[in-house]
């Protein structure tokens, strides 16, 4: 058992009962039409859908505002997000695994536009999102599972950002910005725009740099940069093109990211190039989406500096078509294909490839006594697991300022080839993680109900209960070399951690999350997001697993930003509480809990064309990790500036 549990099974038998019931009402309640209703999103159903009709919880963030945060990546936004956890191993984008309601880091799925980037190496890329704030239109946030849309990955969550498109008006922008600090850090960036009646066109780049906190033998440093082309074009036809392309690469000190080694002292550097083209056209009552994207990824991971070094490549190829069908005021269907390659190169864990096909479906309606319901299913097919089913439904109920939502679907996920072949091409293991390639695909049931309370469009507080029940999860696991199911390149006096499939994990729990935004005429506004996380996840195996047992007991999230005229404050916290961990070897722990507060101050000049600034991170000087040996830095002063021309 892996903390203390909630009641699993009449929660799970209690949202069955409440979502039989939800659902029956839908289907039998009739009567008057619905109101329009605030907030669009697109997330869920792949329909431009106002979020009350969903049954999901949404976070939705505009791209605008991330500039106004002390944050320097995507993933630190992501830290302070209500109900996301991020355990990173280092600052400023070196590397974050992303959690969502307790699941393991690899079942999150990060799409751009619509389409996925999780790389088929491992989950722990997962939070290199390389885009500037103002290609940004918004980053949408849903809780829970959406495979029946996304497919493999999308368990715990989806994360979806959307970027800005064609916005018919003439202009040319740009923006640059830079911040000095501790550690020698330095950050830099520049966005530079040009838009046409018919075409845009945006060229950014960033960069973030530091030593970093000081470490056994070594320092914590990175250097972390992007730079990126996104390209929109009308033509005379309709059709509408957008193209993007990106290209990261991050070198970064990597000791005890994996291990907790003394010997270990790694650097790692990771370079990928991602194209995305896509094509679409809105007819009178559909709309039709074409989008190809590539991805190729290079990893050198380096123990030690006298070491050699795994080298991995890998590539990932998607195709996907999405059509968008109206069928009356209250119906619409979406129907869509997708096909994807993934190949791995490594020195490490081989030469391997496989191929994924899948085609889904999904509806929503909106009936009488403002009843909205929600249905999918899709079809998978895989070179390493073969054909799956993947069903899901969600409703809501609006009744004034409240809305009632439930939502029942089930998920999988296939093992990353890191899961199945870490450490499998070497001549001699002597310990440390190792894959297996006799995975089975992961396989889960996802239970949640929800209530909402809306006073106009500045506030709205959420509470969901949700209940996962999963079949072979795959995670590390301490395994002896007598039970190793292949033992070719293996030592018999090595200390192992085998990918495994644990029988059965039930996770449940219960979300709160509110948020508020308010302007006063042109001095004063102010914006909250804030939102706790209680989670219990509960095992029959007897031997613990890594992630499951280290996700977070309690999570507490805030982000708050407070304008009074030219000033401005914005401050992010989070409160964590976890399961205590200690490794002897290189005299490292896990504290129970931990509180973290970043802040930035700013001055705005007129008209908002810019602001200088003041950024504290970890403003209270907590010792934390994330993750066992992998130091997070002390407090850390950065003052600069952002300028818009």
């Amino acid at each position: 058992m892996y903390g203390s549990a909630l009641p699993l099974q009449k929660i799970a038998f209690m949202i069955r009962l409440l979502l039989t019931s939800l659902l029956l009402s839908i289907l039998l309640t009739a009567s008057a039409q619905t109101n329009e209703l605030a907030g669009v999103v697109v997330t869920a159903s792949m329909l431009p859908q106002q979020e009350k009709e969903t049954g999901r919880n949404i976070i939705s963030i505009k791209g605008a505002s991330l500039q106004n945060l002390p944050i320097s990546s995507i993933d630190e936004l992501l830290k302070y997000l209500p109900g996301i956890e991020t355990q990173q191993r280092g600052p400023a984008g070196s590397q974050s695994d992303i959690i969502i309601r307790g699941g393991t880091f690899q079942q999150v799925l990060v799409i751009i536009d619509g389409i996925r980037i999780n790389d088929p190496l491992t989950g722990h890329f997962n939070g290199y999102i390389p885009l500037h704030p103002n290609d940004i239109n918004r980053i949408e946030i849903i809780k829970g599972a959406a495979a029946a849309i996304y497919g493999s990955d999308a368990i715990g969550g989806v994360i979806n950002i959307i970027t800005n498109g064609l916005q018919q008006k003439n202009n040319t922008t740009l923006s640059v910005g830079s911040k000095w600090g501790s550690y020698q850090s330095k950050s830099n960036n520049i966005w530079w725009g040009v838009q046409q009646k018919k075409w845009k066109l945006s060229l950014a780049t960033q960069q973030n740099k530091a030593d970093g906190e000081p470490l056994r033998g070594t320092t914590g440093y990175f250097n972390n940069a992007f730079y990126t082309a996104n390209f929109n074009y009308a033509f005379e036809s309709g059709w509408k093109l957008h193209l993007l392309y990106a290209k990261d690469s991050r070198d970064f000190n990597a000791q005890n990211f994996y291990t907790t080694f003394k010997s270990d002292t790694a650097s790692e550097i990771v370079k990928s190039n991602w194209t995305q083209l896509g094509l679409s056209k809105q007819y009178a009552h559909k709309t039709v989406k074409l989008d190809i994207a590539y991805k190729n990824l290079s990893d050198q991971f380096r123990f030690s500096p006298a070491g050699s070094f795994n080298e991995n490549k890998t590539s990932l190829f998607v195709a996907q078509a999405v059509v968008q069908h109206t069928l009356s005021a209250n119906h619409q269907l979406v129907t869509g294909a997708q096909w994807m390659h993934k190949k791995i190169t490594s020195n490490d864990r081989g030469n391997h490839e496989l191929g994924h096909a899948g085609a889904f479906i999904t509806s929503t309606h909106k009936l009488p006594n403002n009843l909205f319901v929600n249905e999918s299913v899709r079809i998978d097919w895989d070179q390493s697991y073969g054909w799956v089913v993947i069903p899901q439904i969600n409703g809501a109920w609006v009744k004034g300022n409240i809305t009632t939502r439930a939502s029942i679907g089930r998920g999988v996920r296939d093992a990353d080839f890191t899961e199945r072949y870490n450490n499998y091409n070497k001549t001699i293991v002597t310990s440390g993680s190792i894959g297996n390639p006799y995975l089975e695909t992961e396989k889960s049931w996802s239970y949640e109900l929800g209530l909402d309370y809306r006073l106009g469009s500045n506030f709205k507080w959420g509470t969901t209960l949700f209940y996962r029940d999963q079949k072979n999860l795959i995670d590390w696991t301490p395994t002896a070399y007598p039970m190793m199911p292949r033992q070719q390149n293996l030592v018999i006096t090595g200390s192992y951690s085998l990918a495994s499939n644990i029988s059965a994990v039930k996770t449940s729990g219960i979300e709160t999350d509110i948020s508020f935004n308010k302007v006063w005429g042109e001095k004063y506004e102010i914006s909250c997001n804030t939102g706790v996380v209680w989670l219990s996840s509960t095992s029959p195996d007897k031997t613990p697993s890594f992630y499951i047992s280290s996700h977070a007991k309690f999570l507490w999230n805030e982000q708050i930003v407070f304008r009074a005229n030219h000033l401005q404050l914005a401050i992010n916290s989070v409160y964590k509480v976890r399961n205590t961990q200690a490794a002897s070897a290189i005299n490292a722990s896990l504290s129970e809990n931990y509180f973290l507060v970043n802040s930035k101050f700013s001055y705005l000049t007129t008209k908002r064309k810019g602001n200088i600034f003041v950024e504290v991170s970890n403003l209270t000087n907590t010792k934390y990790s994330d993750l066992l040996g992998a130091i997070m830095p002390s407090r850390w002063i950065c003052a600069g500036f952002q300028l818009n021309l």
